[in-house]
């Protein structure tokens, strides 16, 4: 019963990695990656199509990303769902390609971005917690209804405990990372 506790809050945990992973993804640093253009969302035919759906993005080179669209009527759409995101970006057209050049961050926007980055890892910090928070209820269920003793729940609070830590101690690598990536020029 313990171990079945223990293994939903470690899946529960790793997938709020996954999830912050994905989060500073999103988040631009000075390069060209495709994963940037990743939540953008086209309005195709009346529906909101992601852009993967509609075009292959890549990165032309360090500072600018080229978006090949496949249907050619819709290289006006995602043009204007590029320049309407929040990503500050202006795609150049020439016929169903768009260039996409990347301005260099000013070091106001590195700051603002490093807070950004930092919130989105309290965050993943959190549901960490709330998932170690669920599981030690789970065992202390177990204890209160003489399903388990009480050495064997504390014993699985203490295992819930070290792998809080490691995923927390994860997530603090993840964002050392970013804020490292974020800074360099």
């Amino acid at each position: 019963m313990i171990n079945d506790i223990k293994k939903d809050a470690q899946e529960r945990m790793s997938k709020s990695i996954s999830a912050l992973k994905s989060q500073f993804s999103k988040i631009r640093t000075g390069r060209a990656h495709p994963s940037l253009l990743d939540g953008i969302m086209v309005s195709y035919y009346g529906a909101d199509t992601p852009l993967r759906q509609l075009a292959n993005v890549h990165a032309e080179d360090a500072r600018t990303l080229t978006v090949q669209v496949f249907d050619k009527s819709a290289t006006q759409a995602v043009e204007k769902a590029i320049m309407q995101s929040d990503l500050g970006l202006n795609p150049m057209s020439s016929g169903t390609t768009l260039r996409i050049p990347l301005p260099p961050l000013t070091e106001e926007r590195r700051k603002d971005l490093i807070k950004v980055v930092r919130g989105e890892a309290e965050a993943g910090r959190v549901g960490i917690r709330n998932v170690r928070r669920d599981a030690n209820a789970d065992i202390k269920e177990l204890v209160k209804e003489k399903e388990i003793s009480e050495d064997e729940g504390r014993r699985g609070e203490e295992d819930v405990q070290k792998l809080t830590d490691d995923y927390i101690k994860q997530v603090d690598q993840l964002l050392a990372e970013k804020e490292k990536e974020l800074m360099i020029i």
